[in-house]
């Protein structure tokens, strides 16, 4: 691998900046699926016919049209390690099904990493942009410029009738996906989230966990991104996911607050306890980890936590991940190994900020 530093910090640069509304929506993403006219699906590629759609897709980054983008890497999925696959995927910086792809997987990477185009992954072309805080429209302009010039270089499988051609057929049309990644412990704590996720749904959203769909909302942490992507517009999808993640802060602000103010010693107590087990305990799993780091994310947004911040959370988040975990001790773990290893990893991390 051409760069380390990818999979050896878990926290991306792009996270170290706070976007708006950053104590309830910790990231915005745009992603944009296409596929190149008259080649097969990557499901259904030779490797010759995958071979030739990476590298006419990586010509595009070493012509200089994406020079725009600033520094950016071109790695080969046949370089990495498994391990290296499975700690860029526990950074969002490839899927799962890319990491399953070594033949003829290719990444081109920004350095601060919130540029990430997958090349053969379920479809020819992924382009994920990612934004700190609630910036959907600002995503999107970044992630449809990227697009623009790829659209100048290859000729995309579009159909007037259906748009643009995915290898699933739930992508066809604009092949957008657009979510926000949002912290919602309040909602949860005062039992209004099953209230709220029926109302999204019935909007045309979808609702999934800090990995996507299949993934549980571990740590309050709820992905919600657009269903449709046939019959409606780009803007349209943009514009209804901006609206419905808005009413949901407003919700999740106004359940913090009522809850601090009807019950300050009991989610006083519940932060301060969370921050003690943390601190001082030998195990820990990632489901236990994930809501106790939630716990402190909320003490940090209510003011009582001011020794900690979200960059240390967010850090934490990732670098507890079964994956980073191994490459930080540098060894093979069993999941008994990593409970100690991630319990180990938290507490020294936390003595640094006291």
């Amino acid at each position: 691998m051409a760069n380390r530093k990818y999979v050896k910090h878990a926290l991306s640069e792009w996270m170290e900046d706070e976007g708006a509304e950053a104590d309830v929506v910790i990231s915005s993403r745009v992603r944009i699926a296409r596929n190149l006219r008259g080649m097969p699906f990557p499901m259904m590629a030779t490797p010759a016919h995958a071979s030739t759609v990476m590298e006419q897709l990586l010509g595009v980054a070493e012509n200089g049209r994406l020079n725009g983008l600033g520094k950016l890497e071109q790695i080969r999925l046949s370089e990495l390690t498994e391990l290296e696959k499975l700690v860029m995927v526990e950074k969002h910086l490839i899927s799962p099904n890319l990491a399953n792809e070594s033949r003829s997987g290719a990444l081109i990477l920004s350095y601060n990493e919130d540029v990430s185009i997958m090349i053969n992954e379920e479809d020819h072309l992924r382009i994920q942009c990612l934004s700190p805080g609630f910036q959907i429209r600002e995503t999107w302009d970044r992630a449809t410029k990227i697009d623009d010039i790829f659209e100048e270089q290859v000729d995309y499988a579009f159909d007037e009738k259906h748009g643009y051609l995915t290898s699933c057929p739930t992508n066809v049309g604009t092949g957008i996906r657009v979510s926000v990644m949002m912290h919602l412990p309040a909602l949860v704590m005062t039992g209004q989230i099953n209230r709220i996720l029926t109302a999204v749904t019935q909007v045309g959203l979808a609702v999934r966990g800090l990995y996507g769909e299949g993934s549980e909302a571990t740590g309050n942490l709820f992905q919600v991104s657009n269903q449709i992507t046939l019959g409606q517009s780009e803007q349209e999808i943009i514009e209804n996911l901006h609206q419905v993640a808005k009413q949901m802060i407003e919700h999740e602000k106004a359940a913090r607050s009522k809850l601090f103010a009807d019950n300050r010693p009991r989610v006083e107590d519940r932060i301060r306890r969370s921050y003690g087990v943390l601190s001082q305990a030998i195990i820990m799993d990632s489901k236990e980890a994930a809501q106790r780091l939630s716990d402190l994310r909320l003490g940090v947004h209510l003011g009582l936590m001011p020794e900690l911040n979200d960059r240390t959370i967010n850090e934490l988040l990732v670098a507890t991940q079964p994956g980073f975990l191994q490459m930080t001790f540098g060894e093979a773990m069993n999941p008994e190994d990593r409970d100690r290893s991630r319990a180990q990893y938290i507490r020294t991390r936390l003595a640094t900020n006291s």
